[in-house]
């Protein structure tokens, strides 16, 4: 009787271990499917463009000047200067918005190697005065008049590469333009998962791309293109 009942005992055992190892694999075999499924993604990018003028203009003014007598020359870097900042104060641009730099001068005798002994000026100075101004229309204009001045005898360099245009209102646009992005990305995924006979499921990753902000063309460097990329990275599922 006590044999019979070990026996007993012994196959109730036997078969909860085998019954217990098809539902481990079941369970396994389910978790490898679903892994399965779970790895199936698909990576777009989405790109959101904009166009805004620019909110700072940076217009630096430079003159040169030229002499045998020091003097002389730095009164003539004062005049040139003054008949400058009345030209802007008359075309609306105010004195909080011009500044002067120091004038650079050279001595061309006083160089090491004395190799313009031959010059026809001893002193030759550059001077910069600067319009940092929002009145960024105004300011194009009076870059067409400032020819005016030079009929009176300011010499002024070439320096229109150095005119600077910022954009500073990027934190007001960003939240509109990285949910166009995403928008678009999301566009390009779902075209992509009825392509290919498949349903689009959750984001697995995002990065969201630098913004850039760049003249729109050579013609119009105060009209900025802002532009930001977004990469998104989506789970596929049949």
């Amino acid at each position: 009787m006590k044999k019979n009942n070990i026996i007993a005992s012994t196959l109730i055992i036997g078969l909860s271990i085998i019954l217990g190892l098809s539902s481990l694999g079941l369970l396994v075999g389910s978790a490898a499917v679903k892994f399965k499924s779970l790895d199936r993604t698909v990576t777009v990018k989405g790109l959101s463009e904009q166009e805004h003028k620019a909110d700072i203009v940076i217009w630096p003014i430079q003159f040169t000047e030229a002499g045998n007598n020091l003097t002389g020359v730095y009164n003539s870097i004062e005049k040139s200067t003054g008949q400058i900042k009345t030209f802007l104060r008359q075309n609306g641009i105010k004195d909080e918005e011009i500044t002067v730099s120091p004038p650079s001068i050279t001595d061309k005798l006083a160089s090491e190697w004395n190799e313009n002994s031959d010059a026809a000026f001893r002193y030759t100075s550059t001077q910069s005065v600067t319009v940092y101004s929002e009145n960024i229309e105004s300011v194009r204009s009076l870059m067409n008049q400032l020819a005016e001045l030079g009929k009176d005898g300011i010499v002024f360099t070439g320096n229109s590469y150095q005119i600077e245009y910022l954009f500073n209102r990027l934190n007001e646009i960003k939240p509109a333009m990285i949910e166009e992005a995403t928008t678009n990305a999301r566009e390009v995924a779902e075209k992509f998962a009825a392509d290919s006979d498949s349903r689009l499921g959750k984001i697995k990753k995002a990065a969201q791309g630098q913004f850039s902000i760049s003249p729109r063309d050579n013609n119009n460097p105060h009209i900025k293109k802002i532009r930001v990329v977004s990469t998104i990275e989506y789970y596929l599922s049949d």
